[in-house]
């Protein structure tokens, strides 16, 4: 019995074919296949380091910064960092702070364009393709490129409402009507600057020293797309000059500097831009790399190249029978300097209380 218990020695038969000893027997088998499956694969979200769910919008996350992240390019979200913009984002502190949450996501290549490709209907146009309505790409942002159609989504007014409150039945603005519009317009600039992609990113002292050269100027594109009506008489009546004396050849100048905006808002409104070319269009114009006291001029650089590379592509697909489009829109742009900064204030902001 003893010898029947004993385990066998190493000259001890095992049956079985031959040159197939240990793995002939089930118990060896099993442990074979057991260390031959493969074993489950722990990885971790890229953003807060918790338990990934899979891969979502490029990179691997859990289901909360996934659905942070879809939250926030859905709607467009905007948020503030109450402390020095470099929160630590973990799984213990990823609530904390959305900005720097929002922030890590980008950083770590969550893309924003693929949020807006699972917004697609199933049946899209191929590329190049752009169903409109009334030549409005407002009305179709699935069927733009993911960057234009964010540039869209940030405008904080639809265009059709902009001045449609402030008309009078002559199709005259009233001075007061005037200045809320202007109001409205230069609002609009801001705002639409602080939510469209890569500019809330940037430092503070960039985003002012950007937004301080440009803003004139983003105020004629709005202008121009709105179709701000531009009466010298109530636009003189508007800056003050009724209340306050001025020479004759000062009244000139003035007048010569309205016409100069007019005739920059009339030149755009002849080329029939639509919404998706004025959005690139202000993005080339804010994204300078003039401006005074950039931290960082080529990545600014860059993001101007990336809008006019848009514009191109759209232009290029939208408008196959105007090769010369393209270049048209972008000889607007210059001139667009040549209405004073200064003008536009005196006409529509410092004398504004005289009004009430």
């Amino acid at each position: 019995m003893r010898a029947a218990v004993a385990p066998p020695t190493p000259q001890t038969p095992v049956q079985g074919p031959p040159n197939n000893n240990t793995q002939s027997t089930p118990t060896n088998q099993t442990t074979q296949s057991q260390s031959e499956k493969p074993q489950p694969q722990h990885i971790e979200c890229v953003v807060c380091g918790d338990k990934s769910s899979g891969k979502h919008y490029g990179q691997f996350t859990c289901e909360g910064c996934k659905s942070f992240f879809k939250r926030s390019v859905r709607r467009n979200l905007t948020y503030t960092c109450r402390a020095n913009r470099n929160c630590p984002i973990d799984q213990h502190h990823r609530n904390q702070c959305q900005y720097c949450r929002l922030k890590k996501c980008l950083k770590v290549g969550m893309r924003r364009e693929a949020v807006q490709r699972g917004r697609m209907p199933p049946t899209q146009p191929h590329h190049g393709q752009f169903a409109l309505t009334n030549g409005d790409p407002l009305h179709c942002h699935s069927y733009l490129s993911g960057y234009i159609s964010l540039l869209l989504r940030a405008e904080p007014y639809p265009t059709s409402r902009y001045g449609s409150q402030c008309m009078q039945p002559n199709n005259i603005m009233g001075i007061e009507n005037i200045c809320e519009l202007a109001a409205r317009m230069l609002f609009s600039a801001v705002e639409w600057a602080r939510n469209i992609p890569f500019f809330p990113d940037l430092q503070i002292t960039d985003q002012v020293a950007l937004l301080r050269l440009t803003w004139s100027e983003l105020f004629v594109l709005n202008a121009a797309q709105c179709s701000m009506p531009l009466h010298v008489a109530p636009l003189l009546a508007a800056a003050g000059l009724h209340a306050s004396p001025m020479s004759a050849d000062r009244v000139v100048a003035f007048m010569d500097h309205i016409r100069i905006f007019q005739e920059q808002v009339e030149k755009l409104k002849a080329l029939h831009v639509d919404s998706a070319e004025y959005s690139c269009l202000k993005a080339i114009v804010l994204f300078t790399s003039d401006a005074c006291g950039l931290s960082d001029v080529a990545h600014v650089e860059s993001l101007q190249e990336k809008s006019q590379c848009a514009l191109e592509e759209y232009v290029r697909s939208q408008y196959p029978n105007q090769p010369t489009r393209f270049g048209k829109l972008l000889l607007r742009l210059p001139s667009l300097r040549t209405v004073s900064s200064s003008v536009i204030e005196q006409l529509f902001f410092v004398n504004k209380e005289i009004n009430k």
